[in-house]
């Protein structure tokens, strides 16, 4: 049985490779390392935390100590690094956190894996480190040769945590893989986002807070489809190698927004247009051509289809982000974990 850390797994897009694991890859065991700051909620992984496949080890990846001591006792066969401050506006505010955790951490978790011959590291990234892309050229796409060229300070500290580790497989011929998806939505979606927060203050009948005139274009992949293209690319991907993952569902942010409030019955009134973020992408589209050539990937999920069963999911799952925005799914750790400490 193959044994797998996943960083960062409490997260979004980490929690919803859990339980894709879990599900789908009986051949597989899983230990989930991850800090619970304000992103990670353990709550995501709450239906499968008895498994006895998955082990969750609260710690961060700045902690050298602690993850040399979690790779010794696990011997891990893959790394699967999910673990980093993503929100854009967060980064604009307290950029500092952002260089410890994806640079530093990521560092860590190379060394780690030297240390201990782990046979594959692989880096999940983002479109943003390529920048953006002009709204009048719809025929360009990122592909995995286009620049860097980096726009916040979230987008420079995944490009600088993908500079480096491409550096040390070439320098320690450490196995990695690297892949950079486009914006992904769907299940556990922490609700500061978009589009959960965009569903959850119509549902609320609260103003939709739009950047700018909402024209901004991104490129949306159901999270579904982001955990099959890394379990790929875990499987079949050659070491050395970068792979960009997109949706092929190039929206407005406006268009986007609209969606949501004809699907839940709601006005358009409630759009509220709001200054824009300083140095804000304009459109992000990318070219999916390498995986789908080399490991046969391509999306399932249509984007009607995928925010419609996300619109689903949070309508069923109240309590998970109420428990969000009232603060208390911070105490969830201690509850679930307390009395067996």
């Amino acid at each position: 049985m193959k044994n797998i850390l996943v960083t960062g797994g409490a997260g979004f897009i980490g929690g919803n490779f859990i339980h894709y694991l879990l599900q789908n890859r009986s051949d597989c065991r899983v230990v989930c390392f991850d800090a619970l700051t304000y992103a990670g909620n353990l709550e995501t992984l709450g239906e499968v935390l008895d498994n006895p496949r998955l082990r969750f080890v609260h710690g961060d990846i700045t902690d050298r100590g602690a993850v040399y001591r979690l790779f010794e006792e696990e011997g891990f066969d893959a790394v699967v690094n999910f673990a980093a401050e993503s929100h854009v506006d967060r980064s604009i505010d307290t950029p500092e956190i952002f260089l410890k955790t994806n640079i530093l951490g990521t560092q860590v978790l190379l060394d780690a894996c030297n240390k201990f011959q782990t046979k594959r590291y692989h880096q999940v990234s983002t479109d943003e480190v390529y920048g953006d892309l002009p709204l009048d050229r719809p025929d360009l796409f990122f592909t995995e040769e286009t620049p860097l060229h980096t726009s916040s300070p979230y987008s420079a500290s995944k490009a600088s945590a993908d500079l480096l580790v491409m550096a040390y497989y070439r320098t320690y011929s450490t196995p990695v893989t690297i892949s950079r998806c486009s914006n992904n939505y769907g299940p556990y979606h922490f609700p500061e986002k978009l589009i959960p927060l965009m569903i959850l203050n119509a549902l609320e009948d609260k103003p939709l807070p739009v950047y700018g005139d909402g024209k901004n274009v991104r490129d949306w992949l159901y999270v579904e489809d982001h955990c099959r293209a890394i379990e790929l690319i875990l499987e079949k991907g050659r070491v050395g190698e970068i792979y960009n993952v997109g949706g092929h569902n190039e929206k407005q942010n406006i268009e986007v927004v609209k969606t949501i409030l004809k699907a839940l019955g709601k006005g358009e009134e409630l759009i509220t247009f709001v200054r824009d973020r300083p140095g804000h992408d304009r459109r992000y589209a990318i070219d999916p051509a390498k995986i789908h050539r080399e490991l046969g990937w391509l999306p399932r999920t249509s984007f009607d289809d995928g925010i419609q069963k996300t619109m689903d999911w949070y309508l069923k799952n109240r309590a998970w982000w109420e428990h969000i925005r009232s603060g208390d799914y911070q105490n969830y750790y201690e509850k679930q974990y307390g009395m067996r400490l």
